[in-house]
Parts: structure tokens; sequence; C-alpha cells
């Protein structure tokens, strides 16, 4: 097993890791609206946490030689479902035409009180890969 750790998305805020590669699949752990250099919650409505959440993820995948066209699965935790098509309307262009399993959950509460946490299971990638520069995170 490989322990990811990439400055470029937000260092665990519990006892775990960003994410671990083990057996070819890099799992990654839930990821919160969280700037990786300040620590601060990105983001006042859910399309804007969203956005953060999935450019953290990003860097993760890109820290464990994957990527999101190979992520495998997706769990989308919400704290209000009427947030559902503002999260999803960000989630699909991220993702674009891959679209990975996924389940959506309404959750009571969330760390940081943020709206929104993605983890991911994704194939490991062979060779070199970088992070999609087209898809950002507008300010």
């Amino acid at each position: 097993m490989k322990t990811i750790a990439t400055s470029r998305a937000p260092a665990a805020i519990g006892p775990y890791s960003q994410a671990i590669v083990h057996g070819g699949v890099v799992y990654c752990s839930g990821q919160i609206a969280l700037d990786p250099a300040s620590g601060l919650v990105v983001g006042a409505d859910v399309a804007a946490q969203t956005r953060q959440v999935l450019k953290n993820l990003d860097a993760v995948l890109v820290a464990a030689e994957s990527s999101r066209a190979r992520v495998i699965r997706t769990t989308v935790f919400l704290r209000d479902m009427a947030d559902f098509n503002a999260m999803n309307g960000v989630y699909a262009e991220f993702f674009g035409e891959t679209r990975p399993a996924r389940a959506t959950v309404a959750v009571a509460g969330l760390p940081r009180d943020v709206k929104v946490e993605i983890d991911c299971v994704a194939a490991v990638s062979e060779g070199t890969v970088t992070s999609d520069a087209s898809w950002s995170n507008p300010s």
C-alpha cells in the first residue's frame, strides 16, 4: 500500500490519509471545500463548494498517478438534497463524458459545516498524468 499526500489538496483534518493506492486502485478520502493553502472553507453556495471539492479531488488523483478519466465510483454527501441540481451541474461539467458510478446521500452534517463532501475510487494510470487545466475553479 502507498499513502498519498499532496500540498495541492487540503491536509487531512483527522486521522486518515488523502488517499491510499493498493492493487492498482486509488481510494480517495472524502474532500470538502477547503483551500489547500489557508485551510479555510471556499464558497458560500453548493456550486462553489462542489467546484473546490472536485479541484481538491483532482489534485489527489494526480498525486496518485490517476485522473478524473479513471474514476470508477464516487460518493456525494449533501447536507440538503435541495442542493442536488446545483451540485449535479458542477459535477457533470467536471467529469464531462466520463460517467463514473455514483451514490448521492443526504446527511445531517459535515465537517466545518460545509454543504458537500465527495470521495472516489479510481484506477491508477500507466505513465504520467497531469491535471486538466481546461477545468478550473473560477473565482
